[in-house]
């Protein structure tokens, strides 16, 4: 049986919408809009007074907006979340949903410069009116920075040798496309790990572009504020470093260290996990290869 894609595939779609406990009156955001598919779900959920508002930062995004007075489309990156709610007269609502990561329309629009598989300039701005690409970081930053960049978000333990390498090459002239970077690097690239590597590498130098760490910390931080008692969080992780935050927040509040304890020992925390961690189902899996490393995490306002 041949399948067909879609804009994006929504991953764990059930499950993640399910998180959310829909109230057919409420109000809900999704985030990470992209192809509108976990949008199209919590809409079928909830009643003729219900609200949906989405956010995406991605153009190519607006075109799948859809044509129902109860949603409402956001132009913008989740990190203003507090921002843009409030300018639309929104100041709590009822859960929150987040699919981070590349949708599959970004990855396989090739000229994006996302995907390992296709020869393209080097860019991965999910926001196309960036001034930060991957062009900028490979040929601009300082061997320091390369360096960091690969370590931090790629976890890769030839960063200095790989960072060295590149701002080394870069001398003789600018490394403008993927299959230019990939020949620089070419003898970390062993065949039998080529793809993985290629894939931390490529990891590293989109979360940069984009400061995804960044905005996802910031995002998190405002939930609290946005959330109504008994709301809501649903977010699905791809990678470690995003998945560890998540987890923390949620038990925490905090990114780092502890929370601090009330007068009887306590800790005063936010939120409150809701079940156990969510991951797809080998059918998902053989159906949307791509969903194989999501992780769905649900909290609940205290």
């Amino acid at each position: 049986m041949k399948i067909v894609m879609e804009y994006h595939n929504p991953v764990l779609l059930t499950e993640t919408v399910d998180g959310l406990n829909i109230k057919p009156d409420g109000v809900y955001v999704d985030v990470t809009f992209g192809g509108g598919g976990h949008s199209k779900e919590i809409l079928s959920r909830l009643g003729e007074t219900g609200q949906l508002y989405a956010f995406d930062q991605d153009a190519d995004a607006l075109n799948n907006s859809i044509n129902d007075s109860r949603f409402t489309l956001i132009h913008e990156n989740f990190r203003f979340i507090k921002r843009f709610l409030r300018f639309h007269g929104v100041k709590e609502v009822d859960g929150i949903l987040a699919d981070f990561g590349v949708s599959s329309h970004q990855f396989d629009v090739a000229e994006r410069g996302f995907s390992t598989r296709f020869e393209a300039d080097l860019d991965m701005r999910m926001n196309q009116k960036s001034q930060l690409s991957a062009f900028h970081v490979i040929n601009e930053y300082d061997e320091a920075q390369i360096k960091q960049v690969l370590l931090q978000y790629g976890e890769l333990r030839a960063a200095p040798a790989m960072a060295k390498l590149i701002v080394e090459s870069r001398k003789d002239e600018e490394i403008k496309t993927s299959d230019q970077l990939k020949t620089v690097l070419k003898k970390f690239l062993s065949p039998k790990h080529e793809n993985k590597i290629l894939a931390q590498i490529y990891q590293a130098i989109r979360i940069e572009v984009n400061q995804e760490i960044a905005a996802l910390k910031e995002f998190l931080e405002q939930t609290p504020q946005i959330l109504k008692s008994h709301g809501r969080l649903s977010l699905i992780s791809y990678h470690s470093l995003e998945d560890r935050l998540v987890k923390r927040f949620i038990r925490n509040g905090l990114f780092e260290g502890e929370p601090e304890r009330d007068v009887f020992g306590n800790f005063e925390v936010p939120f409150k996990k809701v079940g156990k961690l969510i991951i797809p189902s080998a059918k998902e899996i053989k159906i949307n290869n791509r969903s194989r490393s999501a992780k769905l995490r649900i909290a609940q306002k205290i």
